[in-house]
């Protein structure tokens, strides 16, 4: 996913994930793996698709983002993969911390 930029709407309400490169696609995990997914209008997609911005697990100032249909896990890069985990370490702390800029 390289390259890729995402939209997000900040504050706490939550908001998909719109692709900006690859218009009506979003962020969407599957078996808790986040992959490039065209919208396909079910409910199931769009929980899928959707998430909270909180603040930084790691770092307050930054953002972290947690899944809407699994209020446990947050979005996270592990081993190059976008995934959305349980956070129980320092690392997935730091893993599941994003810092948003332009």
């Amino acid at each position: 996913m390289s390259g890729l930029r995402a939209s997000w709407v900040a504050g706490p309400i939550p908001r998909s994930t719109a692709c900006d490169n690859f218009p009506g696609n979003y962020l969407r995990h599957q078996g808790f793996e986040v992959k490039l997914a065209p919208n396909d209008g079910t409910s199931g997609f769009a929980a899928d698709a959707t998430f909270t911005r909180v603040a930084g697990l790691a770092d307050a100032s930054w953002s972290s983002f947690r899944s809407v249909n699994y209020p446990t896990r947050y979005l996270r890069h592990s081993n190059f993969v976008l995934r959305i985990d349980e956070i129980t370490t320092t690392t997935a702390r730091a893993d599941a911390t994003f810092h948003l800029g332009y």
